[in-house]
């Protein structure tokens, strides 16, 4: 799949020389319409056939402190489905580089400007997890679920391809799938998006081996990470069927960001627990 060149993403800061700040600015952010790529998947912004949220997981967040000390910490970031507008990932980066040289007077105070401009931005409620370096838990965990990834399958499509897809019989059944066989590409420059999905399900069995191929279809195709997501349930959704479905991806981080988004009909709440590529 081509550049869209009538994308909004096109007029944002990706595959631009930029000039970095690290003097807070708000006006770096730069929102993008959900609305642009659910029209090609038919899907109206107002009554959505899912739930969800894109996780952001920031892990070089810093400032200074009211004596000029710089404070360092991980920050997850929350935006809703539903909202209005996602935000173009360099611009986020720029936006949190722009606090580097910045002085705050608390932690509270960081996370509130953030809510505030984040929201403003895209349109929703945005909800922040600030966590310090000397967190204890354990973080890192293994995807739920059956893998896909050892299935024995000839490969001929890495252009997204729904035609891939298709039910194995009718006996509903309740199963969870994953693999760390996605990627795709970024909609404006093309560069390599590395992740890894898990796709919960009730109803008609599922081919495995026609989801794993239709998983690889995307490692061509040029879409933001939200976007990817959303097309893989539609797609599930469109062809299979399922009463119940639920995909999350886990995308590689980059530029400090990592994105993860899930799309649900079933569940609100998912576990987000980072792996070793994260």
């Amino acid at each position: 799949m081509t550049t869209k060149v009538n994308s909004t993403a096109n007029k944002s800061s990706l595959g631009q020389s930029t000039a970095y700040c690290s003097q807070y600015d708000a006006s770096l952010l730069f929102p993008i319409p959900r609305q642009e790529n659910r029209t090609e998947l038919n899907i109206d912004s107002t009554k959505l056939p899912f739930e969800g949220l894109d996780i952001w997981t920031a892990y070089e967040v810093s400032w200074l402190n009211e004596k000029g000390k710089p404070i360092v910490a991980i920050a997850d970031f929350a935006f809703p489905a539903d909202s209005l507008c996602l935000i173009e990932s360099k611009s986020f980066k720029l936006y949190l580089n722009s606090f580097n040289g910045t002085k705050f007077s608390s932690e509270e105070d960081v996370v509130a400007t953030w809510i505030a401009d984040l929201s403003k931005a895209c349109g929703s409620e945005v909800s922040v997890d600030l966590r310090s370096l000397e967190f204890e838990e354990t973080l890192i965990g293994k995807l739920p679920g059956t893998n896909l990834d050892d299935l024995d399958i000839e490969v001929n499509h890495y252009q997204v391809n729904s035609n891939l897809l298709s039910v194995s019989g009718d006996e509903v059944v309740s199963e969870t799938l994953n693999s760390h066989l996605l990627k795709s590409n970024c909609l404006v420059t093309g560069q390599p998006d590395w992740g890894s999905v898990v796709i919960r399900y009730e109803g008609a069995q599922i081919d495995h081996k026609k989801l794993l191929q239709y998983i690889i279809s995307f490692r061509e195709h040029n879409e933001f990470h939200e976007q990817c997501v959303e097309r893989i349930f539609c797609d599930i959704q469109k062809v299979c069927k399922p009463q119940k479905l639920t995909v999350y991806a886990r995308y590689v981080r980059r530029g400090g960001l990592d994105i993860n988004p899930y799309r649900s009909n079933f569940e609100e709440e998912f576990d987000i627990s980072r792996t070793l590529r994260q």
